[in-house]
């Protein structure tokens, strides 16, 4: 009963749960896991949005840590930064900017920068990265490609390879409990009517129902704030500057 999620079909299945565990900021905090592999993900990122002339800028805030739990090792990662394009022609999505993994048990470093397509020429969706190593001067590989197709690698000494092909990993549908039996402030319930408003393209009645949830959370807060209740998370406590999962994968296997 203490799996993220008891429901689903099984216990080994890749498991994703999220909460927005503040409001000011808007953070949200999410949870991933594979029992079968002992991988489990604990992270929490809110955003910074700007106009940038055409173009919405997102700056991603916060932090990433993946732990292997077979070998005892934790690695932190950095949130790239997201950008919306051409936001009134036809609008389209890349990421730019670096994203930092380190892990403090082995020494392993890796640097990904995301490129941002010029305004004349080049491509989009391409990176570079290296990966190092804290007792060596300088890195043993260097990554190249596109992240939503092919990335290659390049060790010293040795000629250039594919490092992930994205079109040769399968695409497993999710699995998502009815909205009938959902709680009354899981995402897809709550935003039903939202949800299907856009996807019938009627912008006002979707500005309208978002209006209605907003209003009913504002004046929940102000109810809070009168009576001296203080909001509690549901899956996630905080721990200094992060949030963490109530039961993640290593204290139910007494790990942690």
């Amino acid at each position: 009963k203490d799996r993220p999620c008891p429901w689903a079909k099984s216990s080994s299945s890749l498991v994703f749960i999220a909460e927005q565990v503040s409001h000011h900021p808007p953070i949200s905090a999410f949870y991933v896991e594979h029992p079968d592999h002992n991988i489990e993900v604990n992270a929490s990122i809110w955003t910074k949005s700007k106009f940038l002339g055409l173009s919405i800028g997102v700056h991603m805030v916060g932090d990433t840590v993946l732990t292997l739990l077979d070998h005892g090792e934790e690695y932190h990662i950095t949130f790239p930064n997201g950008y919306g394009r051409s936001i009134l022609t036809r609008p389209w999505v890349e990421l730019g900017g670096k994203c930092h993994i380190n892990c403090p048990q082995t020494g392993f470093n890796a640097e990904i920068e995301f490129l941002c397509k010029p305004f004349y020429g080049g491509s989009r969706h391409t990176l570079t990265g290296t990966i190092s190593h804290v007792a060596q001067n300088k890195p043993f590989c260097k990554l190249s490609g596109e992240w939503n197709n092919v990335m290659h690698a390049e060790f010293e000494g040795r000629p250039k390879e594919v490092f992930v092909d994205i079109h040769s990993i399968p695409i497993i549908k999710k699995q998502c409990l009815p909205i009938s039996q959902m709680g009354e402030w899981e995402s897809r319930r709550l935003w039903r009517h939202v949800t299907k408003a856009l996807a019938e393209n009627d912008v006002d009645v979707a500005s309208n129902e978002k209006f209605k949830i907003e209003e009913h959370q504002r004046d929940l807060r102000k109810v809070r704030e009168e009576t001296g209740e203080v909001h509690q998370q549901t899956l996630f406590h905080k721990d200094g500057d992060n949030w963490l999962f109530n039961t993640p994968l290593s204290k139910r296997k007494g790990l942690s």
